[in-house]
């Protein structure tokens, strides 16, 4: 018996190599190489046979005589997702779903069938049994009558079997489950991933039928094979939030059909996932009394704003060394925000504690939200509230300044929606059409003079 030969893999752009290197010399990545078995000649010569005919079979066209025709898009019966993918989904194309465990993606992906009766679904699942999809489906509710259910990981059978009923959608739930018998390679691996993807969108761009993959993550975060696998699909959507909580993010990444900053909020109930039409009333909850350490930002994700409340604990150091831990918030931009109000505004705050978290379990990256930081971190270290009618949108600098953020307008509106009598933004901001709000909009130029019109000198 022959030997088999293996190769050497890059996991992040599927570079091969001979021999191991700690350093992809293709992408510059370090410890990504892992090694599988070398695909054989007659792989080989069978792959190069198929895209010689395929280049025949297709001819150059005029840009000019190519039509420009909207997308053929269609309702999967979910607002939240078809306000993501830009109207609904795209007609061929090919959608990519990740996350972490139990975050709830083979729960949409079967939510979708049960919720749009009138598209024929092909249902592939390669980590259940029919009886284990059934009994979800019963949980969640909705009309199966259209909805095949194909429990199968050979991608020969996949595409036999799709080909046959020619259904309007294809979900794969895993495609790191998925594998191709012309390939030694077990399946998840990155040759398996990367050819088993790139025969379903050759399959959905021929049969012009839409594939929804359900992707595995690292735990890094980032989806499990080869990143080659973004760049196959039309859109990534990515799954965010805490699978212990009920609230879940699900963020556009790439969208070759609308805008990559859109943002859904969703909350994990008994009958699956629910949709929050309004953000802010989940991510705002209400106090018996006046708490020192609560601050309201207005932040902005993609093109959604909304307002979102963030915790703070100051508490003098029970050890040598002061804590600094964050919850949703990146730990190193709350050191430099700590940093700035040491140097700039005088605060002694080196040997205490601070702890910061951010209510409802989501993670927050926009700028706008360093002032309500800094303000909740001297509220608890004042032990003084914060009005609860009041709100803040504005990104602090190094030199301690209060700096203007973009779309302020959309912000003010958000606040002025939900009651808030006020809102403090920098002073930097151009006057617009905010000036005439209800809303009292209150411009601040630094942290002293912030700190002498919340706290009172």
């Amino acid at each position: 018996m022959a030997k088999l030969r293996s190769a050497w893999f890059c996991t992040s752009c599927g570079n091969e190599s001979s021999k191991w290197m700690g350093q992809c010399p293709a992408c510059g990545e370090w410890n990504t190489m892992v090694e599988e078995p070398k695909e054989s000649s007659s792989v080989k010569s069978f792959s190069r046979n198929r895209a010689y005919i395929a280049s025949e079979q297709s001819k150059p066209e005029l840009l000019d005589n190519i039509s420009l025709d909207a997308e053929n898009r269609f309702s999967i019966g979910i607002c939240e997702v078809d306000r993501i993918l830009g109207g609904g989904i795209v007609a061929g194309s090919m959608i990519l779903i990740g996350g972490e465990p139990g975050i709830g993606k083979s729960t949409l992906s079967l939510q979708i069938p049960l919720l749009c009766p009138q598209l024929k679904t092909l249902y592939v699942s390669g980590e259940e049994s029919g009886k284990q999809i059934k009994l979800r489906a019963q949980r969640l509710g909705g009309d199966s009558s259209n909805c095949l259910i194909y429990s199968e990981t050979l991608l020969e059978n996949i595409l036999h079997q799709a080909n046959e009923v020619q259904p309007h959608l294809l979900i794969i739930d895993s495609i790191q489950t998925i594998y191709s018998e012309k390939f030694e390679s077990s399946a998840g691996s990155v040759s398996q991933v990367k050819e088993c993807a790139a025969a379903l969108l050759r399959f959905a761009k021929e049969k012009n039928i839409s594939v929804i993959l359900i992707g595995h993550i690292t735990k890094d975060g980032s989806i499990a094979g080869p990143k080659i696998l973004e760049h196959i699909v039309d859109v990534v959507l990515q799954f965010e939030g805490d699978s212990r909580g009920s609230y879940r993010l699900l963020r556009s990444i790439k969208n070759r059909f609308g805008s990559t900053a859109e943002l859904a909020v969703f909350e994990m109930t008994g009958s699956g996932l629910k949709e929050i039409a309004n953000p802010s009333d989940i991510l705002i909850p209400l106090h018996q009394g006046d708490l020192s350490g609560i601050a309201i930002a207005a932040m902005l994700d993609g093109t959604r704003p909304f307002l979102i409340e963030i915790q703070s604990l100051v508490s003098s150091a029970a050890y040598g060394m002061p804590q600094r831990n964050a919850t949703g918030f990146d730990v190193r931009k709350l050191n430099m925000l700590l940093a700035v109000l040491e140097k700039r505004s005088g605060f002694k705050l080196s040997a205490k504690d601070v702890f910061l978290n951010i209510a409802g379990g989501i993670k927050i990256s926009d700028p706008a939200c360093d002032l309500a930081v800094v303000v909740a971190v001297l509220s608890s270290n004042f032990d003084l509230s914060i009005p609860l009618d009041s709100c803040f949108a504005a990104e602090i600098g190094l030199s301690g300044e209060i700096r203007p953020v973009s779309q302020v307008e959309r912000r003010i509106a958000e606040a002025e929606k939900l009651g808030f009598k006020r809102i403090y933004i920098s002073s930097f901001n151009k006057k617009g059409s905010f000036a005439k709000k209800a809303i009292d909009v209150i411009p601040v130029a630094d942290i002293p003079s912030l700190c002498k019109l919340l706290f009172k000198g």
